[in-house]
């Protein structure tokens, strides 16, 4: 295998979500990364990547030593902020860096090299590549690190539910009431089949949510997180452990992380869902990586895990465009 030439820079904004599909579509690709979390200012943060005029001058000054020469020969952006970079560094470079956008850009996809947006954004082109799911870093080595990281959830009885909570979103109200029939829901399996709960909140849980599990689950077997005061994030080891995976439907990425795995996951849907997500949870119910919080499905499914082949395939593009210079 080919060695790429050059750095790649990893361009996203502060959110978890697209820092871990970036990096993790960066880290197989095998070439120095540098990361730039960079969050550019009015009126570019709300026209992104469509205005580009001036786009230099968009981020605030302390940022703008970052985003400077010399350029990169790759670069993975992830989200609308960093779209506008990553468009313009093809233009900066004089298209030297190759560019690739993570999620729909929303305007031509065109203006990068390759796009990478799932399925059920519905964008085609000859530069875009589909994965069902968000790209993402769980393997069986990731899973077996998170197990390691967290060995006293082996002594939890099985089976061991792992309980993804995300928050709200447009159209996906995940309330009080909500967050008290999941929780009912939870406990009630737990008291006919046995086993033990560990539910982890994320930064989008909304406080309402937070203190309705807290409470619920007061002397239940298990463990439950909701920040830095419940000690360090055992994500990884909730996925490594898990028999069986919960997860509200809001979130694109806990729900294909989820299904990364290769246990049953399942989600509660109390109201109809936006028609991009609902798109794709119904493609994750037709391949059999998604059911109903009733239902019996047991035993593992195929994992489903997109990022090495997505990897492969950027790689191949970029090493023909690398062999392409070389040779002119």
């Amino acid at each position: 295998m080919l060695k790429l030439h050059g750095e790649c820079w990893v361009i996203t904004d502060a959110a978890a979500g697209n820092q871990r599909q970036a990096l993790a579509l960066a880290e197989p690709l095998q070439m120095p990364i540098r990361h730039l979390v960079l969050e550019p200012h009015a009126p570019w943060s709300w026209l992104a990547p469509r205005l580009t005029l001036g786009g230099q001058l968009a981020l605030p000054a302390s940022q703008r030593e970052l985003f400077a020469p010399p350029w990169p020969s790759v670069a993975i952006g992830c989200g609308r902020a960093a779209a506008l970079f990553t468009r313009l560094l093809r233009r900066l470079s004089d298209r030297q860096c190759y560019t690739v956008q993570i999620l729909d850009p929303r305007i031509d996809p065109a203006h990068w090299d390759t796009v990478i947006a799932p399925q059920h954004d519905r964008i085609d082109g000859a530069n875009v590549l589909q994965p069902l799911g968000s790209l993402n870093s769980v393997d069986d080595a990731w899973l077996a690190d998170g197990r390691e990281s967290c060995p006293s959830f082996a002594e939890l009885p099985q089976p061991r539910v792992g309980v993804l909570l995300g928050g709200p979103r447009q159209g996906i109200a995940l309330d009080a009431e909500y967050a008290r029939q999941l929780a009912a829901r939870l406990l009630e399996r737990q008291r006919l089949k046995g086993g033990s709960l560990l539910v982890l909140a994320s930064r989008r849980t909304s406080p309402a949510l937070i203190e309705v599990f807290r409470h619920a689950l007061k002397g239940v077997a298990g463990m439950f997180w909701a920040g830095r005061d419940d000690g360090r994030n055992p994500y990884p080891g909730v996925l490594g452990w898990a028999d069986r995976l919960v997860v509200t439907p809001d979130s694109v990425n806990m729900l294909s992380e989820a299904c990364a795995v290769g246990c049953p996951v399942q989600t509660f849907v109390t109201a109809p869902l936006p028609a991009k997500i609902a798109r794709f949870h119904q493609a994750l119910r037709d391949a059999g990586r998604l059911h109903d919080l009733d239902s019996t499905a047991t035993g593992s499914s195929v994992p489903l895990r997109e990022t090495t082949s997505i990897a492969a395939e950027l790689r191949m593009r970029i090493q023909q465009r690398q062999s392409q210079s070389a040779s002119s």
